[in-house]
């Protein structure tokens, strides 16, 4: 049985009123990587893990959710997924104060960056900062709900660090450092073994 989990992805080049240009991604804030994080954390091969949810940091004050129990209309390439985030995008101005504003099935977008997203976890959450001079993932008891913590293609910034440090564990997958994407799937492979004993 798999554990429920949360990624956070803080970016640095997307900005609330940027527009996502599905044929320059990567000059769209850098939808290409935001979008390959969201599908890497969400699709198996033939399913959507609904027991996983993903944050995604706009500019310090906005953040876009994607619910795997109830996301729609997410496929495995990166122009669909950049289109949900420009949706969402669009939705900002109207959001009111600090309550989620539904933009479409499992998509939402409200107020707030990581500090205020860190103060609504469950007192069961485990808050994780994936970073490359961490402790060793595999050295970590799998915690009953992870929330990982990552920064897009750019290190965390000293604020970022200040809201961090005090309330996450560090936590590195390995000694090379890896694409955001590929951080993401190897912290579920680990999660996913956990106690896996084959067939």
């Amino acid at each position: 049985m798999s554990t429920p989990r949360e990624f956070v992805l803080l970016t640095h080049d997307l900005e609330p009123s940027t527009p996502i240009d599905l044929d320059d991604l990567p000059g769209s804030g850098r939808a290409d990587l935001i979008a390959r994080t969201v599908t890497a954390a969400l699709l198996l091969s033939h399913a959507v893990r609904t027991d996983v949810q993903v944050h995604i940091v706009i500019a310090g004050a906005y953040t876009i959710s994607f619910d795997g129990a109830s996301i729609r209309h997410l496929h495995p390439d990166e122009r669909s997924t950049a289109a949900l985030v420009g949706k969402a995008l669009r939705a900002h101005t109207e959001v009111i104060g600090a309550q989620p504003t539904p933009v479409s099935p499992g998509l939402t977008i409200r107020r707030g960056g990581i500090e205020e997203l860190l103060s609504r976890l469950p007192s069961a959450a485990t808050p994780l900062q994936l970073a490359p001079d961490g402790q060793a993932l595999s050295s970590i008891t799998v915690p009953e709900h992870p929330v990982c913590v990552l920064s897009d293609h750019r290190p965390f910034t000293a604020a970022e660090q200040a809201v961090l440090e005090p309330v996450t564990t560090a936590i590195s997958v390995g000694p090379q450092v890896l694409h955001g994407a590929d951080v993401v799937t190897v912290v579920h492979n680990y999660l996913d073994t956990a106690g896996f004993s084959g067939h």
